[in-house]
């Protein structure tokens, strides 16, 4: 793969990501991919764009992972979404996004980082644990009853 650039989202990406969506989520046993794409808002891409990433190849511009999140007013960073395509998986691009999200998000004033996956996700678990979240919490219905999600959180260092 040629060079890759970590930049914001701009006009086009969500239409992008969702005509390649299986390229990024179709090997997902862990997930319902329809409904995967659904969770997928425009706002991340409007109202959310200086806090959402995309990586991206170098010279064609083709988007090979991205980032979608937000600072909550409870000054956590929350990471809605975080994808590697396929063929892009193992060049670090996952954690070069969570470093761009988490700069932005301290300076915005976060104090943690929050993310969120189901408890079936062993990849997405056990990604989070490299990324240094050592807080992981079982809610059984966070996600609606019977719709359990493991609260994951790293705090941030104080400026």
């Amino acid at each position: 793969m040629s060079e890759v650039t970590i930049e914001p989202v701009r006009d086009g990406d969500l239409a992008e990501i969702l005509r390649t969506f299986d390229q990024f989520w179709g090997d997902s046993r862990h997930v319902d991919v329809d409904m995967l794409r659904h969770f997928h808002h425009p706002m991340f891409f409007r109202e959310f764009a200086d806090t959402a990433f995309t990586a991206r190849q170098v010279p064609d511009g083709e988007i090979v992972g991205y980032l979608l999140g937000f600072v909550a007013p409870t000054g956590d960073g929350y990471i809605h979404f975080i994808a590697v395509r396929d063929d892009a998986r193992g060049l670090g691009l996952a954690r070069r996004l969570y470093e761009t999200f988490t700069a932005v998000a301290v300076e915005r004033g976060a104090t943690g980082l929050k993310a969120l996956t189901s408890p079936a996700n062993e990849g997405s678990l056990a990604f989070h644990r490299r990324m240094g979240f050592t807080q992981m919490t079982l809610a059984e219905d966070y996600a609606g009853s019977g719709r359990a999600r493991v609260v994951m959180r790293r705090p941030l260092a104080s400026p």
